[in-house]
């Protein structure tokens, strides 16, 4: 049983570093791409509002995805322990 709980413990801490890594990464932050972040400063209010809904529009699919996988990988976890 405690080696099982140690294969745990490495792939979560293997999960925590690609995710650091990938997080601290220089060109995921939007603010790296200069000719982006003018164009969006220099557009008008409505442009920047357009912009707001189409970010959320992208955003809201991806998340749900995300979310229900996470619900469904939560509910096998707990019936496997049952």
């Amino acid at each position: 049983m405690p080696v099982l709980l140690e294969d745990r413990m490495r792939s979560r801490f293997a999960l925590l570093t690609v995710f650091s890594v990938l997080g601290s990464a220089r060109g995921v932050y939007a603010q790296g791409c200069a000719l982006c972040y003018s164009t969006a400063s220099a557009a008008g209010a409505a442009a920047q509002r357009s912009l707001d809904w189409g970010i959320f529009a992208l955003l809201a699919p991806a998340l749900t995805l995300f979310l229900c996988v996470l619900f469904l990988l939560y509910r096998r976890a707990v019936s496997a322990t049952a």
